[in-house]
């Protein structure tokens, strides 16, 4: 092995360690938190699980995150958030957003010990995708949670891309804002696929960004919203990479 496999093996196992340890501490912080969270939507309990993630990531000294755009003025002003995903780390990541937003996440994750224990605390949203029924009920939870002031947060391609480009566009998160009468909030990552590279559990080196763009009025045809909002985040990846919006977009 090479030395600076070596190095980089050593360094991504104390990070990996450190990770666990704020997990570890953050639970019961949480906990106790979540028990005097008297607001419906437990808004400090949210935010205060969101600062683990700015705190995995600066345990990480690989990770070089630049974060820009637009900032909402009032926090508890709500949006439907949605973002392009590239990584797991994406998630850590956008928690550096200085707001609160419940996430829509696999039932599996909620399961997680220890992380899906404070997913719950949090009163972030499940759903199973093979069951209509659960479906349906976030769709209520997610309403819900936007009528008592607090945005919620989704990834609309529903799994992380594999080369970077931009995929199809489920439509579910732009009926909830036309119901909810919220607008949606775009927000782009880039370069998070080089944060932990599939198949190794070694951190890569890499730089990132991550900016909010501002926000699109509600409109009647949620159709009309998703490709509007599909079309923006991929405008600006493309303008980041330098390249045409067509090698970007994933379906062409």
């Amino acid at each position: 092995m090479q030395p600076s496999s070596v190095l980089s093996a050593l360094r991504s196992a104390f990070i990996w360690l450190a990770i666990g340890l704020l997990v570890l501490i953050w639970l019961p912080l949480l906990a106790v938190i979540a028990l005097f969270d008297r607001d419906p939507v437990r808004y400090r309990t949210g935010r205060w699980f969101r600062r683990l993630g700015i705190a995995m990531t600066k345990v990480n000294p690989a990770w070089h995150l630049n974060v820009g755009g637009h900032h909402p003025g009032n926090p508890r002003n709500p949006y439907m958030v949605v973002s392009n995903h590239q990584s797991m780390a994406d998630i850590p990541l956008i928690s550096h957003l200085p707001w609160e937003m419940k996430w829509v996440g696999k039932k599996e994750l909620f399961k997680i010990p220890v992380i899906g224990w404070m997913m719950k605390m949090a009163h972030d949203i499940p759903v199973d995708r093979s069951d209509r029924r659960s479906g349906a009920r976030m769709m209520l939870r997610v309403v819900k949670t936007l009528e008592q002031r607090c945005s919620v947060i989704m990834f609309p391609e529903g799994t992380r891309s594999q080369d970077g480009r931009v995929g199809r566009f489920n439509d579910g998160a732009f009926h909830l804002a036309v119901k909810a009468g919220v607008p949606i909030l775009p927000v782009v990552v880039e370069g998070s696929y080089g944060c932990l590279p599939k198949k190794t559990w070694k951190f890569g080196p890499v730089d990132i960004r991550l900016e909010v763009l501002p926000p699109v009025p509600v409109d009647p045809d949620p159709l009309k919203l998703r490709d509007t909002v599909r079309s923006m985040i991929i405008a600006k990846l493309a303008e980041w990479r330098n390249v045409s919006p067509e090698e970007v977009d994933g379906l062409r």
